[in-house]
């Protein structure tokens, strides 16, 4: 079993990448981060599709968190003053409001600071995203 929290992301993705390596570096997030192209995705209990779709966090227990309240719970991990907008990122209308934020962003990440055209396209059409070991 799992000690740490894993936070999977689109490593195809310039802008999420980008995101994830400024959060290494600002929060200090006490996780695990892997790119959903080489994670054990069937162990954590994802499915591609979601993992395509947003940013996840898997607690040890095996628990799913995406989107925004993946972010949250990032930022509560890092502990710190980033705990307290974490928090208010779980609390409605916030939540409601945060969670319209993130699909836009998300929707429009090849057009987001950092991002490529190759943010936009399905899974499928990217070069090298199926990671040895995968399984559907």
């Amino acid at each position: 079993m799992r000690t740490r929290p894993v936070l999977i992301y689109d490593g195809d993705c310039a802008f999420c990448t980008s995101s994830v390596r400024f959060a290494e570096r600002r929060l200090r997030p006490r996780c695990e981060i892997s790119p959903w192209q080489f994670a054990d995705l069937g162990v954590l209990g994802v499915t591609q599709e979601r993992a395509e779709y947003e940013l996840l966090w898997v607690t040890p227990a095996g628990t799913v968190h995406g989107g925004v309240q993946a972010v949250a719970r990032l930022l509560r991990d890092a502990g710190r003053g980033w705990a307290v907008p974490g928090v208010l990122l779980c609390l409605p209308p916030l939540r409601w409001v945060a969670h319209g934020v993130y699909r836009l962003v998300a929707n429009n990440r090849e057009r987001m600071p950092g991002g490529t055209p190759a943010c936009a396209l399905p899974a499928d059409r990217r070069s090298g995203t199926r990671a040895p070991g995968h399984t559907e």
